[in-house]
């Protein structure tokens, strides 16, 4: 029989104030066994956690934290429409000042090196709020600048913002002509070959590019530069007989052709991403629930003569303000985009494995939440499979354009976890969800996260593309929770999930592991696969289970937890090492005990870590990042990842595995 947490055992909050849970969790008494009794109260700590931040709507939501470029470049954008205001500068300067190092740069990632991008971004909006070139802080940033390389050596983004206000020659950035939305879908290079993410930003771009705005500046930045505003010669061309030497001759083409282009054709394919633009704007007025897009799409309409108060600019503008995280000392941070539909399923996921009772209130809140968030109208995924009916759940508040595969996943096995009032209504919205997910699965047998088939060769290769990811190929941990799911709707046997497992099967290193696209880096890929393996059917002795276990023992730090640095995505040497972490422990663990290690060294040391690194309150700290936007160069740190997926391998740990049949299960009370 399957135990459940009592509400007589639930902690008191500190306040005094009334649980919220309330009287309606029903369970078995505490376990004897001294390791279980401490893993058994660390899981109600963090469930009267966990529960406590639900909002009353149902959703859970944690900040999203990336690095400082969002809040360098929403002070650039400011400046650019005359809209910047001393109390945004003062409180995003407070931000930006503190997350600069001791030798004055700035990193995409808690403990990692200096990045020249980000540091020249963040030295720029620092000298908007006033920060004077020769104080010490500025001194050292300009200093580490220079000597590696300057300006002329940062991103093609970075580039770009300074070429707004002339610190930055357009001519010496890769063209992007707006006639590129012209290219019907077949043909190499058109819109669609991008990812989604990619796609929202290139296409308001275009119109910058073409356009090539100097707004002027309110300084110089001579200290920035270590030459005359000439390429980096770093950047030398490549062989033509290369794919980047044909792709840097191209450019030049493009280059060549804006002095020619013919006006009325460059006049419609403005007009067409203005169109482009607007239709895809959210109810919310953002763009993609995204912020980079909607930063780039303000620009690009701005240009094409939409004043600040018509009414797409002004729920633009709206909805940038809503990705503003406030501080408690007053510092202003800036969200690159928001999670509450992925933080809620996840959050609902681990409150059920930890043993709350289907029909709770919060449960059943989150749902009906969940619910109303569902995708029902066809979106830029339709253009490589347009017979398939919509159905599924984006990422965040606002994103009906771009629902993705992991998402839908993920909510469905949170939906499958609600004993809900309605379950007509979740019937329906499940089979929509799988049956989309089920569509949108790639030739390969695997799954992207937005699109189906997304692996054109080509974007890759632009010269303009060197900001991060631009295309969206299947990945291990997307296909993974895709089968996961499938599995817990009695589809293990179906030809397309045998096909996902064959795939994963065949995509796993030979060290053991699997590499994640989406979560740092290969704990969790290898966290995501094997529980999917093993609800897919495949035996926990299969050799490939197997040889994940092994790696996961193998790379196990000394206090029990398991860690790994982003710098694993550039540099295989650091797979699965770095300092111990709540949330990479947590998929360690849920990995091993998929595989039936309940019982092995290796998992009792991993639950003994999570239960003593816990703080009285029921959290857990995590300052590292431990998510990914763009392998390596955009990372990001979840902060209710934390929380959820410790308290998902504590109730695992305690309870067995949701796919165990219900007699097989564990029980707090012993280890049967």
């Amino acid at each position: 029989m399957t135990a459940r947490i009592t509400a007589d055992l639930l902690l008191p909050p500190a306040d005094g104030r009334e649980r919220p849970d309330g009287p309606s969790l029903p369970g078995q008494p505490a376990p004897a066994d001294p390791a279980d009794l401490a893993a058994y109260e660390a899981t109600l700590r963090a469930t009267r956690n966990l529960l406590e931040r639900q909002d009353p709507e149902g959703w859970w939501k944690g900040d999203l934290e990336t690095n400082v470029t969002m809040d360098a470049e929403d002070l650039l954008l400011r400046q650019f429409l005359g809209i910047r205001d001393e109390a945004t500068t003062h409180a995003a300067a407070l931000f930006i000042r503190g997350e600069q190092r001791d030798d004055g740069t700035w990193a995409t990632f808690h403990g990692g090196p200096p990045e020249l991008s980000a540091t020249i971004e963040a030295y720029v909006a620092l000298r908007l709020a006033g920060d004077a070139p020769g104080a010490p802080h500025m001194a050292r940033a300009s200093a580490w600048v220079r000597a590696h390389g300057g300006i002329a050596s940062a991103r093609v983004f970075t580039r770009i913002w300074l070429a707004l206000f002339g610190w930055w020659n357009w001519d010496h950035l890769p063209e992007l002509p707006p006639e590129l939305l012209f290219l019907p879908p077949w043909v190499p290079l058109n819109i669609y070959d991008f990812g989604c993410w990619a796609r929202q930003t290139i296409v308001p771009l275009t119109v910058v590019s073409a356009l090539r705005p100097v707004r002027p500046a309110p300084f110089a930045l001579d200290e920035l530069h270590t030459d005359a505003q000439v390429p980096n010669p770093a950047r030398r061309r490549a062989p033509l007989t290369s794919w980047d030497g044909a792709f840097q001759r191209v450019d030049r083409v493009l280059h060549a052709y804006r002095r020619f282009a013919p006006r009325r054709l460059r006049k419609a394919a403005m007009a067409a991403a203005a169109r482009w633009i607007i239709e895809r704007q959210e109810n919310d007025g953002c763009w993609g629930g995204i912020q980079p897009p909607a930063v780039y799409s303000v620009i690009a309409l701005h240009l094409l003569g939409y004043d600040l108060g018509h009414p797409v600019m002004r729920a633009g503008l709206e909805s940038l303000d809503r990705f503003t995280v406030w501080r408690e000392d007053g510092a202003r941070m800036v969200e690159a985009c928001q999670s509450p539909v992925w933080d809620t399923c996840l959050a609902a996921i681990a409150l059920a494995d930890a043993g709350l009772r289907p029909d709770h209130p919060a449960l059943v809140k989150a749902a009906d939440w969940m619910l109303g968030e569902e995708v029902v109208r066809s979106g830029d995924w339709a253009v490589r499979r347009p017979g398939l009916a919509p159905g599924g759940w984006a990422f965040e508040f606002h994103n009906d354009t771009y629902p993705d595969i992991d998402d839908t996943a993920e909510v469905v096995l949170a939906l499958r976890r609600v004993k809900h009032p309605d379950p007509a209504r979740v019937e329906a919205a499940i089979a929509r969800g799988v049956s989309w997910n089920l569509g949108m699965q790639s030739k390969n047998g695997a799954w992207g996260a937005f699109d189906a088939d997304n692996t054109s060769p080509f974007p890759n290769r632009l010269p303009f593309c060197d900001f991060g990811e631009v295309i969206d190929p299947p990945s291990a941990d997307v296909t993974a929770h895709v089968v996961e799911m499938l599995a817990f709707e009695g589809r293990a046997g179906d030809p397309r999930t045998r096909r996902a497992v064959a795939w994963l099967l065949a995509e796993q290193e030979p060290d053991g592991s699997w590499f994640g696209r989406w979560g740092t880096n290969y704990v969790y890929g290898t966290g995501s696969v094997v529980p999917a393996l093993t609800a897919a059917g495949i035996a926990p002795g299969h050799p490939a289970v197997r040889r994940a276990v092994r790696w996961l023992e193998s790379v196990q730090n000394e206090d029990g937890g398991w860690g790994e640095d982003q710098r694993s995505y550039k540099d295989r040497s650091w797979a699965g090492k770095g300092a111990s972490t709540p949330s990479q422990t947590a998929w360690a663990l849920m990995a091993l005990l998929s595989a039936g290690e309940r019982d092995g060294d290796a998992v009792e040391r991993g639950i003994a870590h999570l239960v003593r690194t816990q703080a009285e309150d029921g959290s857990w700290d995590e300052p590292h990042f431990t998510g990914t936007g763009f392998p390596w160069d955009f990372s990001i740190n979840y902060h209710l990842y934390r929380q959820v997926f410790p308290l998902t391998a504590l109730g695992r740990y305690l309870y067995g595995e949701p796919f165990a049949p219900a007699g097989a299960r564990t029980g707090p009370a012993g280890k049967s």
